[in-house]
């Protein structure tokens, strides 16, 4: 029977399921941002990618995930490029120069949208916000011993195991480049070309997102499982070993509040890992509560 193993899970076993490979591949990769300072290049990216999916569809005529992740990824690797030239102009500092390439990008894919309404069928409100909790009424593809999932939880899937193999594999060149560049350039371990690396992974975890939590949702994500765990440990292997561990409180515990509430998933999860935040920044060895007893 089509779709069985969808009805047997649930529709919202699927939805937790697909939160959790997001903020975990979100987490992962935004891990990187978050030790180096960088966190709003997140904001950049997931935002910039609007123009690169709205080209990518008119140059294509169908929402194919190729064609939407190497529409994201160009406008990503644009995005990052214009962020660095304007950082060589000596009376622009990173943050401004952030600000001015993805507004401007992210304006210039909605004036595409507008322009092009009757050509681009892209919903703007779900780019935005996400439409998590209709992933388990999305196609379904079959998978190994007669199981079927929904494609965009596979999908999912692969990105997720794409961002911690490149966080494994890449995990000396982006440790040296986030911590001593100069060291890293002298002993040849390629944090530049890691950076490059890490800033495409960025864009297509962020496009592979979209369809669930949209292009503000995800910019907590990158930041938030990350930020929670670097309350508890300040070693990097650690990091990223309970980043995860944080997606999986957030995913669940969002779900369970946005069913409660009534409210959009989505955002749910993303108020449960503040939630994490806030108590890992009180009670951690790293948070507020330890600095003032080690103070008294």
């Amino acid at each position: 029977m089509n779709g069985w193993w969808i009805q047997e899970l649930g529709l919202y076993g699927w939805v937790f399921i697909m939160g959790l490979l997001v903020i975990t591949a979100c987490g992962l990769s935004g891990s990187w941002l978050v030790v180096r300072g960088n966190a709003m290049i997140g904001d950049a990216l997931s935002h910039a990618a609007l123009p690169g999916i709205a080209i990518a569809y008119l140059i294509s005529g169908s929402r194919s995930t190729v064609a939407m992740l190497l529409g994201a990824l160009c406008a990503g690797l644009v995005c990052t490029a214009s962020i660095t030239w304007l950082q060589t102009r000596r009376s622009i500092k990173q943050d401004a120069a952030i600000g001015v390439s993805f507004s401007a990008l992210f304006a210039f894919g909605v004036v595409l949208i507008a322009l092009f309404a009757n050509r681009i069928e892209l919903d703007l409100h779900c780019v935005l916000y996400g439409e998590i909790g209709f992933v388990g009424f999305r196609d379904v593809m079959q998978l190994p011993g007669g199981f079927e999932a929904p494609v965009a939880v596979v999908r999912m899937a692969w990105v997720t195991v794409a961002a911690a193999l490149f966080c494994v594999g890449g995990y000396r060149a982006l440790l040296a480049g986030s911590f001593d560049d100069g060291l890293a350039r002298t002993t040849g371990l390629g944090a530049k070309m890691a950076t490059h690396g890490l800033m495409a992974i960025l864009a297509v975890v962020v496009v592979a997102a979209f369809e669930a939590v949209g292009a503000i949702l995800v910019v907590a994500m990158l930041v938030l499982p990350a930020a929670s765990a670097m309350m508890l440990t300040k070693r990097m292997p650690w990091v990223l070993a309970i980043a995860p561990v944080f997606a999986l409180i957030s995913a669940a515990g969002g779900l369970q509040l946005g069913l409660w509430l009534n409210c959009s998933i989505a955002a749910a999860m993303v108020l449960a890992g503040a939630a994490c935040f806030i108590l890992a920044m009180a009670i951690g060895p790293r948070g507020l509560m330890m600095r003032r007893r080690n103070a008294g």
